[in-house]
């Protein structure tokens, strides 16, 4: 009875020291969160600041009717090759990522499942120039394709596949239990379950990642340098032997010419990639936010 006597003491006078600290530590976390959040504020706003003013004072209605000509001209050359490359990607990224994913969600207790995941994971982490590297050496070169739309398009896939694959997966994990089984309690099939129950109530975020993915594979500068190579006319149809332009490689080498037609050409690629990944991001958090409800 003694000892608990003389420890209570102690115990009550420590409590307010504790909370304390403990309000401190609350304090310098939330107060280092709001530092942190201010600086990225601002250095986005700064970046889609110039971007904006810089990019929508070199638009011009010849900037999307003409093809790049020297330092000068257009950009459809370029807006048409992003386009082409991305699409290509993702119909090659879409159904091997999400199989992956599905795979991997539903029947990921094996070392196939593992394998995925390990390399999914690697792929993430990868720089994308090693990426463009390996396209060149086993495609470019190996396979003798040249510059090509088929070369850009297969490697902008392989870096748009971990995203595809761990988003669906992500995605497929958040399906309640209870609608697989009440749909096994009716007798659905196993198959039947993840295609009809599983996949339509994860689909807002899958799609999300396919968004992301998309993102990514627009923004991508060094894997195409050494895959698809540039081209200043229309892509003639051609999946190998045949260079295309993309906007990422007009903003890398135009910004450094001495020439301001030059100069504008670049500004103005920085401006139509910076709006359509904003804008991909604004629909998927639309899409992800339309699914929670």
């Amino acid at each position: 009875m003694s000892a608990a006597g003389q420890h209570a003491p102690s115990l009550s006078a420590a409590a307010p020291g504790m909370r304390l600290s403990r309000r401190l530590f609350s304090m310098l976390g939330w107060f280092a969160s709001g530092v942190a959040l201010l600086l990225l504020s601002v250095s986005m706003v700064w970046i889609l600041a110039v971007v904006l003013i810089r990019g929508i004072t070199a638009l011009s209605p010849t900037l999307f009717t003409t093809v790049t000509q020297g330092s000068g001209g257009g950009l459809l050359n370029a807006i048409e090759g992003t386009a082409v490359l991305s699409a290509g990607a993702l119909l090659l990224a879409v159904p091997l990522g999400a199989g992956a994913g599905i795979y991997v969600s539903e029947f990921g207790f094996g070392r196939w499942a593992a394998s995925i995941r390990f390399l999914a994971d690697v792929l993430v982490g990868v720089p994308s120039i090693v990426m463009g590297y390996f396209g060149y050496v086993t495609m470019v070169e190996g396979l003798g394709w040249n510059f090509s739309v088929a070369a850009g398009a297969i490697v902008l896939a392989i870096i748009c596949l971990p995203y595809i694959c761990r988003t669906t997966e992500l995605a497929l994990g958040q399906v309640s239990r209870d609608l697989r089984e009440a749909a096994y309690a009716l007798g659905a099939s196993e198959g039947r379950v993840i295609l009809r129950i599983c996949v339509p109530a994860a689909l807002p975020a899958i799609l999300t990642g396919i968004l992301l993915a998309l993102a990514v594979s627009v923004g991508e500068t060094a894997p195409l340098l050494y895959t698809a190579g540039w081209s200043s006319y229309l892509w003639d149809g051609a999946l190998v032997h045949s260079p295309i332009g993309y906007l990422t490689y007009a903003i890398w080498t135009f910004i450094n010419e001495p020439f301001a037609s030059a100069n504008a050409l670049a500004y103005a690629a920085a401006f139509l990639v910076t709006t359509f990944v904003l804008a991909i991001n604004i629909l998927a958090r639309f899409v992800i936010g339309r699914g929670r409800y």
